[in-house]
């Protein structure tokens, strides 16, 4: 028998869901390995009993701490998301502007022009 035949039964040995045969106990005697496997198992399930049981109470202000962080990335999305879904309606806008802005500074460039040529 070798120990890597029996490790996934040792791990379910150690909770009670199987039992080991003859062979098996008479290696897990002799063997320092799997015997101390067998100790890390009831180990590892003591701990996970004893987390059942334990009621960790939060700190003052962590859930106050929690729940503000969760509404400052909710509003974060909800601005992306209405910035990404009116894209077309600011680049149109901008384009907008700036050919307004060019307008401006032909008509300005083009009356500054003419009051020149008059004085």
């Amino acid at each position: 028998m070798r120990c890597d035949d029996l490790s996934e039964t040792l791990a379910a040995a150690a909770d009670g869901t199987t039992l080991l045969g003859r062979a098996e106990r008479r290696h897990v005697e002799r063997c320092l390995r799997c015997q101390a496997e067998m100790v890390q198992y009831r180990k590892v399930l003591r701990a996970m009993r004893a987390m059942r049981t334990e009621v960790l109470e939060p700190a003052p202000g962590v859930l106050a701490d929690i729940l503000a962080n969760l509404e400052a990335a909710g509003e974060r999305r909800a601005i992306r998301s209405m910035i990404s879904g009116h894209k077309a309606a600011y680049l149109g806008g901008l384009a907008a502007a700036t050919a307004a802005g060019a307008a401006g500074a032909i008509v300005f460039a083009t009356r500054a022009r003419k009051l020149r040529a008059a004085s």
